[in-house]
């Protein structure tokens, strides 16, 4: 990126599904992404002819197999975080809590998942990234 040139913003929604022992799901990024090994909520971004709420239905059965009805996403906080230097983006992501979904999560386009309680997602190496978003999470788990 050129001294003169502003970074794009970049809209992706993430969803923090959560069972029934307050465990929130996590994903790991495959070879091949950007920051492949460092684990993440699951989501992705928002196409042009999409609400947050659909783009991160679809994103949940592609990634994970699961359908989700939109009215089960509860909007629970949004993340904003520089990536300009690295990555030539700002993120902007909408946070949903799930907590109803149908099917078994898998790892469809990640390396592996994982369930873990917030105070315990520190044993996986998170994206920097999801800093603030797993404190905010350790507050309702």
């Amino acid at each position: 990126m050129t001294h003169d040139q502003k970074p794009v913003t970049l809209l992706v929604v993430a969803a923090a599904l959560i069972n029934e022992k307050n465990e929130v799901l996590l994903a790991e990024r495959p070879e091949g992404k950007r920051l492949a090994g460092k684990w993440e909520f699951p989501g992705g971004k928002v196409e042009p002819d999409e609400s947050p709420e659909t783009a991160l239905a679809r994103e949940l059965h592609e990634e994970l197999g699961v359908n989700v009805e939109p009215n089960d996403l509860e909007p629970f906080w949004f993340l904003s975080h520089d990536y300009s230097a690295e990555f030539g983006f700002h993120l902007l992501m909408p946070v949903y809590l799930c907590r109803h979904w149908q099917g078994t999560p898998e790892a469809k386009e990640h390396a592996a998942i994982a369930w873990k309680h917030p105070a315990a997602m520190w044993e996986l190496p998170m994206i920097e990234a999801d800093t603030a978003l797993v404190e905010k999470l350790r507050a309702i788990c």
